[in-house]
C-alpha cells in the first residue's frame, strides 16, 4: 500500500546550517530509505523551499487569485514529503518516526487512494 508522509515543522527548531548539528541531521534523512529496508520503500521524497517562497492560488467566481506566501498562519509549516510503499499502517507509522523532522514537528501518514 502506498502512504503519503507529509511533513510539518517549525523551521526555528531545525539546526542552522551552519552548526555542527546540521550535517548529522542531514544525514538521518539522507540515509532514511537504508535505515527503514524492510519497513517501508521510498517511491518519491523531497524537501520544500522556505514558505516565505510560497506563491498561493484559488480561483473563486471564475477569477484565478494568487497570493505570496503561505495562506494560513501557522508555526509549523509543510517542508516535504515522502511516497512510500509499505505493507500497512504500521510499518508506514514506523517509517514515518524515524523521519527526523518528527522529533519536532508533524508528519501527516495518510493512505493513498487507489483508483483501479
Amino acid at each position: 500500500m502506498r502512504y503519503m508522509l507529509i511533513l510539518y515543522g517549525d523551521s526555528a527548531l531545525d539546526p542552522a546550517p551552519d552548526s555542527p548539528e546540521f550535517g548529522p541531521w542531514m544525514e538521518e534523512f539522507m540515509s532514511l530509505g537504508t535505515r527503514m529496508k524492510g519497513v517501508a520503500g521510498i517511491l518519491a521524497g523531497e524537501g520544500l523551499q522556505g514558505v516565505e517562497t510560497a506563491t498561493c492560488l484559488r480561483t473563486r467566481g471564475g477569477k484565478v487569485e494568487t497570493m505570496d506566501g503561505p495562506f494560513a498562519e501557522t508555526r509549523e509549516q509543510l517542508g516535504g514529503f515522502y511516497l512510500v510503499e509499505a505493507a500497512d499502517l504500521d510499518a508506514a507509522l514506523k517509517f514515518a518516526a524515524g523521519i527526523p523532522i518528527a522529533r519536532t514537528g508533524t508528519v501527516d501518514v495518510r493512505p493513498v487512494m487507489d483508483y483501479g
